[in-house]
């Protein structure tokens, strides 16, 4: 089973990226975001809790992150792996995470980083909001406030991934197709 966590702040590219590794490995992708986008949407009691924190531009608390990845997991139980797309977001959650996986016979293999500087992040997803009208992305204030949120809380994420030597950076700035192919070879090293 090979399992990824494709990491970097709001608008480096995880979407972008992930949809073709899906493809080329044949994972299930599990996007804690699209899920609650969908929640959201419809109106569950999920989505109505999450719809508190994502208007401020906060992420959901752990225990409702944890649930939906337990969820996810239980409705993928026999697939060859995952990419774990904005998962996990503290360092509580990692924890966690290793726990849940090792039920499924699985651990992360690796924590891929995509690096990009918070202006061109910002530019990003400021464009992004208007190809997709996503909420989230459509103030400049929110989205600062998202990346700050990212640098202060879920960095430290890298560090416990370091410490096991599942950690690797990729630069996320430049040609999509070049920074699939540096993400693959990082993903063939830990296969």
């Amino acid at each position: 089973m090979l399992n990824i966590v494709l990491f970097g702040p709001p608008g480096a590219g995880k979407g972008t990226q992930s949809q073709k590794i899906i493809d080329k490995y044949n994972l299930i992708h599990i996007s804690t975001g699209e899920v609650l986008r969908k929640a959201i949407e419809a109106q569950t009691p999920l989505g109505i809790e999450a719809q508190k924190f994502i208007d401020d531009g906060n992420y959901v608390t752990d225990e409702m992150a944890l649930e939906i990845i337990k969820e996810e997991l239980s409705n993928h139980k026999n697939s060859n792996g995952f990419i774990f797309d904005g998962f996990p977001r503290t360092t509580f959650q990692a924890e966690q995470f290793s726990g849940i996986l090792s039920k499924y016979g699985g651990d992360v293999n690796v924590m891929i980083s995509l690096e990009v500087q918070e202006n061109t992040l910002v530019k990003r997803l400021i464009n992004r909001a208007k190809e997709s009208g996503r909420p989230d992305d459509r103030k400049e204030g929110i989205i600062r406030k998202r990346i700050e949120i990212y640098n202060q809380r879920t960095a430290s994420v890298e560090d416990y991934y370091k410490s096991f030597g599942k950690f690797e950076s990729v630069n996320g700035i430049g040609e999509i197709d070049v920074i699939f192919d540096k993400i693959c070879a990082t993903i063939e090293r830990y296969k």
